[in-house]
């Protein structure tokens, strides 16, 4: 079972990450760390640049793998997650642009029905991510049905890095992204599988929120299943859920989460 670490905010979560990073980084100077966009990351990359600048950390060899990119964007479109990657985790970090990979830098808007360049893409992605030694610490965030990474509902538990249809709704809630305009949205993307996210040594996921207490509760108590893809951080041997108390409200062992987290040895960390 995942650890589950219930904070006051979004800014302790970050402070936990952080540090968790921060002591790899010190480790491992070459480590190699599992990227995500969205909201949740935000504070944790925020905390991460504070820990670099104040320590002088250096982060010169850091290497980096992003979750997902839609396809059919350039890289340069302000919305590409190549874009957003390199504007709130590398820019902020100061990490080497040429060490930070998004899964689809070999496609730069190429159209889906470029078959000789997109379907091969996911399984270039997941080489290149063996080919770095695998991946230290993987963020997460979570859709409110579930979803890591573009893993949709009913997502297989053991898929790699393809191309997926996303989802009507996700299309209708990333729309705020493009202007409102649904039809701006990319229609497919590429995206990790959960088979992939597995295989990173240490999953950290991120939630908060009233919204996300359902997707938690599945994800944390509820049975492993593909209709909740997170579940699968269950079976995982090294995996930190940390939720405030709004995304914690429908846990039924929230006493047991906090009296192990508060009874932990300090050398654990997280």
């Amino acid at each position: 079972m995942a650890e589950i670490i219930i904070v006051r905010d979004e800014e302790e979560a970050g402070r936990l990450y952080a540090t968790c990073v921060a002591k790899l980084i010190r480790r491992k100077p070459d480590a190699v760390l599992g990227l995500a966009t969205g909201s949740s990351p935000l504070a944790a990359y925020r905390a991460l640049a504070g820990e670099i600048g104040k320590d002088g950390l250096d982060v010169s060899r850091v290497r980096g793998f992003a979750l997902d990119e839609y396809i059919g964007l350039p890289l340069d479109h302000p919305e590409s997650y190549h874009s957003t990657i390199h504007r709130t985790v590398v820019g902020p970090l100061g990490l080497d642009p040429a060490l930070v990979h998004v899964p689809g830098d070999a496609l730069d808007g190429a159209p889906l029905s470029d078959e000789a360049l997109v379907a091969p893409a996911g399984a270039a992605y997941d080489a290149a991510i063996e080919a770095a030694g695998g991946i230290d610490v993987q963020i997460l965030g979570i859709g409110t049905d579930g979803h890591v990474g573009f893993n949709e509902p009913g997502s297989s538990l053991a898929s790699g890095t393809r191309v997926k249809t996303l989802a009507e709704q996700t299309r209708l809630d990333n729309a705020r992204f493009f202007d409102d305009d649904v039809d701006k949205v990319p229609t497919h993307c590429i995206t990790q599988g959960i088979g992939t996210i597995m295989k990173a040594r240490h999953l950290v996921l991120l939630a908060f929120g009233a919204g996300k207490a359902e997707a938690i509760e599945e994800t944390v108590e509820g049975g492993v299943s593909s209709f909740c893809p997170a579940s699968a951080l269950q079976l995982h041997p090294h995996a930190t859920v940390i939720v405030d108390e709004a995304a914690a409200s429908r846990l039924r062992h929230k006493d047991y989460y906090r009296y192990a987290y508060d009874h932990k040895p300090a050398w654990q960390g997280i």
